[in-house]
């Protein structure tokens, strides 16, 4: 798989795609409402992309940047091969991968300059706090930590973030935790919960990762999550990510679909034993009135973007 995120014009997100599935996207887009993709890496970087546009009947217009203005390149291309060998070398980072279409400079103009945030520090303090709460969380994107920081610390008459400063913070705090997981080795608690849940998913029991903002959303909006066959489900919530992210352990929410006891009990036993099976511990009775507690538990998931 590509180390990358593929975005389209439909509103669809391909995270982790083979060369041949980002093949098949070059190769469908140039209908109305699907003429374009944006690529970006895993973790993803301020200003650093790969797009291509294309509508039917025209030739292919590829772009990249790499940080600075002046890194931003253009090209043409006739066929979508061309298009594809680009983009996939540049997923993978390979020595060359330019070497195919004409590139040139797009002249993107000047930066603009970001005024320094107008904050006290208390209030700085509590904004950086809740920004770094949910990006150690690790399911928002650089776009979605702007914009909490945006409107975090809103009231009626005042504002105290412009777009431009927030999305500067954001990218700063990415950064800084793009750093510290680079010093990270080997697989995570969290990558070994998305391991389990995947095996859940297979077996028959909806899996979702911080599925909505709380429980009741969770409770009204798991059903319509999985395969008709589903015989249950199991997920969590912003909230139990947020608490996880804190040190505090992980709250696992599931159930039957059938809504019966035995069948929530079953459910509850399946999603321990797929936890046991990747390493992490819990703490269950065996009460399905009781969540699943997953803990003690490092919690670092790598970002995506």
């Amino acid at each position: 798989m590509l180390e990358i995120v593929v975005k389209t014009e439909n509103q669809e997100r391909h995270v982790r795609v083979s060369a041949e599935e980002l093949a098949g996207l070059v190769r469908r887009i140039g209908g109305d409402g699907d003429r374009f993709l944006v690529v970006q890496r895993i973790p993803d970087l301020p200003d650093v992309f790969a797009q291509v546009w294309h509508e039917d009947g025209g030739d292919y217009t590829l772009e990249h940047r790499d940080g600075a203005a002046d890194r931003h390149f253009q090209a043409r291309a006739d066929q979508p091969e061309a298009v594809v060998a680009a983009l996939a070398g540049w997923a993978r980072q390979e020595d060359g991968w330019d070497a195919g279409p004409a590139w040139s400079p797009l002249d993107m103009g000047p930066s603009p300059d970001v005024p320094p945030l107008d904050l006290d520090a208390d209030a700085r303090e509590e904004l950086e706090r809740r920004v770094r709460e949910v990006l150690v969380g690790g399911y928002a994107s650089r776009a979605a930590l702007a914009e909490l920081a945006e409107e975090y610390l809103v009231t009626e008459d005042r504002r105290p973030l412009s777009r431009e400063q927030a999305e500067a913070l954001a990218d700063r705090m990415w950064l800084e935790r793009v750093a510290e997981q680079a010093t990270w080795q080997g697989e995570t608690d969290p990558e070994r919960l998305a391991r389990a849940f995947t095996a859940l998913e297979a077996a028959g029991i909806t899996a979702r990762e911080n599925f909505t903002c709380c429980r009741s959303c969770g409770e009204s909006e798991i059903g319509a999550e999985g395969a008709p066959d589903a015989r249950g489900f199991v997920y969590f919530h912003n909230q139990c990510t947020d608490s996880a992210a804190a040190g505090l352990g992980l709250m696992l929410l599931y159930g039957g679909f059938d809504g019966s006891e035995a069948t929530t009990a079953a459910v509850g036993r399946e999603v321990v034993a797929a936890l046991d099976h990747v390493g992490l511990p819990t703490a269950w009775d065996g009460d399905p009135n009781q969540a699943v507690h997953v803990t003690p538990l490092d919690w670092r998931r790598r970002l995506v973007g």
